[in-house]
């Protein structure tokens, strides 16, 4: 699993709780698969997790919005977390403002006092694209029941379809999603 290195156990700051990059710490996705391809593992047997849910938290200061901003408690959602789907419904009903983060490959949005870091398509695709980089066996997504439409599961598609399986070997994205999960 590459998600929930932040969530409701800690309401005292926002987080992004699937981040590719932080560079203020080692928790985050790179350095931990780093950590088990340096430890001996080989990457081709290593399988990244990615959320199709968000973590919620309620902002001290509506004014201060970054990811790490002060926080007093969860947010919308059961025990802070909204599947896809609900963060779309919550941010697109509240006209919430959307915000991509580069440096930590991470997405969050904001509105009034509330606060969501989840992963986006854009945010999708290029942790996909680290997973084809560094030899990764896949990736798989959890759950394939919170996506809307399809939206950021159908980027896989688009990043890469299999990878380190023989090239006369043909499946389909779908069957890879619940390969995974099996």
């Amino acid at each position: 699993m590459c998600f929930d290195y932040r969530g409701a156990w800690d309401t005292s700051a926002t987080g992004a709780h699937a981040l590719l990059y932080d560079p203020n710490s080692n928790i985050s996705t790179s350095y931990g698969l780093r950590s088990w391809i340096q430890a001996g593992v080989p990457s081709h047997k290593l399988v990244m997790g990615l959320p199709l849910y968000g973590r919620t938290w309620q902002l001290k200061d509506p004014n201060v919005t970054w990811i790490g901003a002060p926080a007093v408690a969860t947010g919308p959602g059961d025990l802070g977390v909204l599947n896809f789907k609900e963060l779309e419904d919550f941010n697109a009903k509240n006209g919430a403002t959307v915000v991509y983060d580069h440096t930590t490959v991470s997405t969050y949005s904001y509105v009034g006092s509330s606060w969501i870091g989840y992963d986006d398509a854009k945010s999708i695709s290029t942790k996909i694209g680290f997973a084809k980089d560094h030899g990764l066996r896949g990736y798989f997504f959890w759950a394939l029941s919170f996506d809307s439409e399809w939206k950021i599961s159908k980027q896989g598609e688009f990043g890469f379809h299999l990878i380190n399986l023989p090239k006369t070997r043909k499946v389909t994205i779908s069957f890879v999603f619940f390969y995974f999960l099996l």
